[in-house]
């Protein structure tokens, strides 16, 4: 192989299999000479590269971690394994999930040849992942589209349908897209409203990146203009949302009782709800605020998985009383096979409603 840069990125990618290779295998591998194989690899040292070698009658050679991340270089298999994993991730807000790992599946999916993009959908489509239904799941060519765009700052344009189902057109310089271990939202400027608006993903449709380029306008902060936008300070997205969040729905100020270790309850809760304290008696109790609504807290209190009593507040504890009624009535042999009309059932409550604004 003749081509030094063709040579050098084949090296690269064979150094990136964990393994040590001696010199003999390489310079066959790639048809030249060991002495061409000692050079490259300096080569690939003086551009930041840490190829350690080892000495003895067969020398060998090895990529180490360095300081910084090298290029990867991937062959189709593994293309296409880390984006069917990317995907499968960023489709469903999952906690730890966030905009960096939608950012590297919008790198990924840029560079990916056709062939390989089909094989991804063709993957994805003839699966079914196994959620835990508390929370919506998305198209993750949704998300990338979105993270290309704030990270390009190019403006969007999409429908979005609000929570009471009307259906708007959407032109937006988009700023961040945050996670909140539930659902993702978009924070973004709405040009035709002249403010700053947060908009639920799995609410987006047809989202389109115009090519339009702007210049990201300052996130504004609290007590900086209008509570909405109109500030000239320089706010933080994840601060924003919660700030928005928190005037869309009333916020819910948690005191719980758990009968169980403070270790075992957080790691079964959101860490958005905070860590327990132990009360001393082989027990916790959890005392946080939030603005999510009560059926997604109560699902996610029932499954710590433990004994718990709800102190606070009223409105959960009502909750939760006539979600364990209808919970024991289901579970009476008698009524399992009553048909849903033969009991009265009071209509479901209407959940609380977050997201974009006006």
């Amino acid at each position: 192989m003749s081509d030094t840069p063709a040579r050098l990125l084949k090296l690269l990618s064979l150094l990136q299999t964990p393994r040590e290779w001696p010199g003999g295998e390489l310079a066959e591998r790639l048809d030249v000479s060991p002495r061409t194989i000692r050079r490259d690899v300096d080569r690939l040292r003086d551009l930041g590269y840490p190829v350690e070698a080892s000495r003895g009658s067969v020398g060998g050679y090895r990529l180490v971690a360095g300081a910084a991340m090298p290029p990867l270089l991937l062959d189709d298999e593994e293309a296409v394994a880390i984006a069917v994993g990317l995907r499968a991730g960023a489709g469903h807000a999952i906690e730890g999930v966030d905009e960096a790992s939608v950012r590297a599946l919008a790198k990924l999916e840029q560079v990916l040849p056709s062939r390989l993009r089909h094989r991804v959908s063709v993957l994805q489509n003839a699966t079914v992942p196994l959620t835990r239904g508390d929370g919506s799941t998305i198209d993750p060519r949704t998300l990338t589209t979105l993270a290309s765009a704030a990270t390009g700052r190019e403006r969007l344009r999409f429908a979005y349908r609000s929570g009471d189902g009307t259906r708007t057109k959407r032109q937006v310089e988009p700023y961040r897209l945050v996670s909140t271990g539930q659902r993702w939202y978009l924070v973004a400027y709405d040009i035709g409203r002249e403010d700053w608006r947060t908009f639920r993903v799995d609410r987006v449709g047809e989202p389109y990146a115009t090519g339009a380029r702007f210049t990201p306008r300052p996130l504004p902060v609290e007590g900086a203009g209008s509570e909405a936008g109109g500030g000239t300070g320089s706010g933080d997205a994840a601060t924003f949302l919660a700030r928005s969040m928190r005037r869309m729905q009333p916020e819910l100020r948690l005191d719980v009782w758990f009968g169980g270790p403070a270790e075992f309850v957080a790691a079964r809760l959101p860490a958005h709800l905070g860590a327990p304290e132990p009360d001393g008696e082989g027990g916790c109790r959890l005392r946080a605020s939030c603005t999510d609504s009560l059926e997604w807290v109560a699902l996610r209190l029932a499954l710590v998985d433990c004994e718990f009593s709800v102190q606070g507040p009223p409105q959960l504890v009502a909750y939760l009383e006539g979600l364990g009624a209808r919970l024991t009535r289901a579970a009476r042999p008698a009524d399992r096979h009553r048909r849903p009309g033969d009991r009265h059932r009071p209509a479901c409550p209407e959940q609380g409603e977050r997201g974009e604004q006006g």
